[in-house]
Order: structure tokens, then sequence, then C-alpha cells
């Protein structure tokens, strides 16, 4: 099957049935800038949540995702990935590990829901990530479990 590759908005996932759009959150309780704008101009819900979910610092950590359900069959998977928001000397703000942890979470609430997973290229914006290090953790965790997983550029 695969990852499938199309050009698009992320925030209008193109599939039947539920779907959970996934992307990356800093440590920081920070969100304005890369793809959220996009979430936060689609829907209120994710922002609101993961700001609340910061502040309560229940579970709030690299590697946990955050399930915002935004319209009746969408789901947004708010997903702690990114340490900082700048490089540092250990490298750019994402965590390959976190993320790993993370989709394995978005992979397991997929299936349970009997979703597919939509997405622009998760952590290679402003997270400094390259695509060819995240694409075998989406392929890992969701695709060879059977999740049907599109990437919007």
């Amino acid at each position: 099957m695969g990852v499938r590759y199309i050009k698009g908005d992320a925030t209008s996932p193109q599939a039947k049935g539920v779907k959970i759009v996934a992307h990356v959150c800093n440590d920081l309780g920070g969100w304005g800038k890369g793809f959220v704008l996009a979430v936060s101009r689609r829907w209120k819900g994710p922002e609101a949540e993961y700001r609340a979910w910061y502040r309560g610092r229940d579970g709030f950590a690299l590697g946990a995702v955050q399930f915002v359900q935004v319209e009746r069959y969408i789901w947004v998977a708010n997903m702690v990935a990114q340490r900082g928001i700048r490089p540092s000397r250990s490298g750019p703000p994402i965590r390959y590990d976190a993320l790993d942890r993370a989709l394995e979470k978005v992979g397991e609430r997929a299936l349970a829901l009997g979703a597919s997973v939509h997405m622009p290229r998760i952590g290679c914006g402003l997270a400094g990530g390259r695509w060819e290090r995240v694409e075998p953790l989406v392929e890992g965790r969701l695709v060879e479990r059977g999740v049907s997983v599109t990437v919007y550029e």
C-alpha cells in the first residue's frame, strides 16, 4: 500500500469515513507558526485544547498525543514531538523518538476508529526534520499496521 502523496490541504482531508489529521506540536505550549495556523483557521478546538493541556500538564510530554474531535468524522491529533522552537547544539527541534511514540498512539487510535490518517510532511517544517527519517516512522507505525495515510504537499 504505502503512503499516498497528493497536492492539497491536510485540513481538508480527501477520503471517506473517519479521518485523523496529524501534526507536530512543540513542548513549550507555543502555537503560532506553520501548519497549526491552517488548523486554527479551520477549527478552534485543537489550539484551545492544546493550550489547556499544556497548562494542566496532565500527560503533556514529548511523545504524547491529544486527540480533539473537530467534526463528526474528523479528529485532530496534536502530537508533541518538537523540543522547543529553535535548533540547539543537539540539532533541530524535532525529536524522532518522540514522533515515533506519538505515531504509535495515532496508529492505535486510527485502528480503533477505522480511520485514515492525513498530514503534511510532519516534523519537516519549523521542526527542522528530514522526511527521509520521518517517512519510515510513518510507514512502520501506520502503513504496516494497515492504516491508510495521505501526505499533502
